[in-house]
């Protein structure tokens, strides 16, 4: 099995969506599917179970999985060390996003590589379907999440910015055309709802199980990435919630950001394992500490 096969196979893992396996690794719908039916071939069984609305793990996918990810990961970082090398750096600092606004949080990147020169920087995105499994299976060295985060393993670093909330509509919407809106309205509306997989502390500190006078906040489709969330919006008349940057980054001509002019500030920092904190981490926290955190 080659290199990038494994590679498709690990990222259809976990996207369960060919399309979005593609878009990642930036192939063909085509490529994907090649690839995932010579590996069944040479495996003798099926990896995937498909169908025209879903694509789930086997039993065997699921083996394989367990098994590849260790040996892909191991084989990935000889040969980033082995480039590294050539450029005459000794290591390198991964980051995990799940905002989407790595653009303005350059000066902290900038000043990273300016206090440590002899360090790479490398940033991905990363699904918040299981967002902290790349952190403790050690894809990433930190992640740029929402706070607050309340899990045992993981150590919580300084707050990297803070936002104000958008509701996000189609431009059928009843309120497409308000200027802003209150938190209130989404005891009106509801929001969408986020994959079983997520923490509910961290689901309701994103989009609140209750507005701010108390009323319950209904969760109706359940949408386990952003794309979704835009083509469940952009197609119903559903509505959500997200960070206000989304509406720089992700203009669409189905979608329209109303601003919410009360409720809490999204927090965002910096999140790593306490058991994998390494000097690249503490030089990326004390660069964060020593800018201050961004106001959005």
């Amino acid at each position: 099995m080659e290199i990038r096969d494994i590679e498709i196979f690990l990222t259809l893992a976990d996207e369960l969506h060919f399309g979005r396996t593609a878009d990642r690794l930036r192939v063909s719908v085509a490529r994907v599917s090649q690839a995932i039916k010579k590996q069944e071939r040479g495996v003798g069984a099926k990896l995937f179970d498909r169908t025209s609305r879903s694509v789930r793990l086997t039993t065997v996918g699921e083996q394989l999985r367990a098994d590849l990810r260790p040996v892909y990961q191991g084989l990935s970082e000889s040969l980033e060390r082995a480039r590294l090398a050539a450029q005459g750096k000794t290591g390198v600092l991964r980051i995990g996003m799940l905002s989407s606004n790595a653009y303005d949080l350059r000066p902290y990147w900038e000043a990273f590589r300016a206090r440590r020169p002899e360090w790479g920087l490398q940033i991905r995105n990363v699904s918040f379907q299981r967002p902290f499994e790349p952190l403790r299976t050690g894809e990433i060295d930190v992640l740029v999440s929402w706070l607050p985060v309340e899990e045992p393993d993981l150590t919580v670093g300084p707050v990297l910015f803070t936002e104000p909330r958008v509701m996000v509509v189609n431009p059928d919407h009843e309120l497409a055309d308000a200027r802003s809106v209150s938190a209130e309205a989404f005891g009106d509306h509801g929001v969408l709802k986020g994959p079983d997989s997520l923490p509910d502390y961290w689901e309701d500190a994103f989009s609140p199980f209750r507005t701010p006078r108390g009323r319950p906040i209904e969760r109706r489709i359940v949408v386990p990435n952003l794309d979704d969330l835009f083509t469940v919006v952009g197609t119903s008349q559903v509505a959500h919630t997200l960070g206000a940057h989304a509406a720089r980054f992700h203009g669409r001509p189905d979608i329209v950001y109303l601003p919410v002019h009360d409720g809490p500030r999204l927090r965002w920092g910096l999140v790593w394992s306490s058991d994998k904190e390494s000097a690249p981490v503490r030089t990326l926290a004390q660069v964060v500490r020593d800018l201050g955190g961004m106001t959005g």
